[in-house]
């Protein structure tokens, strides 16, 4: 009944402090399975993915105040999607991911979003985790490989010096701990999507598969704000 009574404010047009209040509450409340049951609904997902942007294919991610209710309705988002079998062939049916990639999209070359993009990244690994044809649809449907792996380049920095290989800046400062986390999180998704690709067809796969090559030597060489970061990082 909690969780439903949040739910229903949350799809009323609140005041973005109001609904960051819910949301955290509704995450904390997500990480038990039980409570989850009565409110998994399609009625429920849809109301978290348009407060995380997700319903929104045209709209630029403009206006700053609502970072932080993105931010939480992805953190939700993640809890229910990890802890309910019912939330996971949901977001089959809502093509969540394709929504995920799309504002993985508007995240590039934007100041400010990195938690909206690590907690993106984070929810795409759990979809590609948690279910095969959400695994597929991501390599065959949607440049799955491709997006990732430009969210890896961008949470890097890489610059290049030629085609597949990137500058090594040995004076370089290790990354920032958001920057290290999205990096963590594409190679997560990464690893997922490309689990079943050894055998790779056409000429455009082998070139994104050398370019991701060099993106990932490129992190093998940097380094994180801590030695354990670095050592999640590699």
């Amino acid at each position: 009944k909690l969780c439903e009574g949040i739910l229903n404010i949350l799809e009323k047009d609140t005041k973005t402090s109001c609904q960051t209040a819910c949301l955290e509450a509704l995450r904390i409340l997500s990480r038990d399975k039980k409570v989850l049951v009565p409110v998994t609904t399609k009625r429920n997902m849809q109301i978290l993915m348009k407060l995380a942007k997700l319903d929104t294919v045209e709209d630029p991610l403009e206006r700053v105040s609502e970072f932080p209710v993105i931010v939480e309705a992805l953190k939700c988002l993640c809890n229910i999607i990890f802890n309910s079998s019912v939330a996971q062939k949901l977001s089959l049916e809502l093509n969540l991911a394709a929504m995920l990639c799309n504002l993985l999209q508007k995240c590039k070359d934007r100041q400010l979003v990195d938690d909206i993009k690590c907690f993106d990244l984070r929810l795409l690994f759990l979809l590609s985790l948690l279910h095969t044809d959400i695994r597929a649809q991501l390599r065959q449907e949607l440049q799955g490989v491709e997006v990732l792996t430009q969210a890896l380049e961008s949470s890097l920095s890489v610059r290049w010096t030629e085609e597949y290989k990137a500058a090594e800046d040995r004076d370089r400062p290790p990354l920032s701990l958001q920057e290290t986390d999205c990096a963590i999180e594409a190679l997560k998704a990464l690893f997922n999507v490309t689990l079943d690709s050894w055998n790779v067809h056409s000429k455009n796969e082998s070139h994104q598969f050398r370019y991701m090559a060099a993106i990932l030597r490129h992190c093998l060489l940097t380094t994180g704000p801590t030695e354990e970061k670095t050592e999640e990082l590699h």
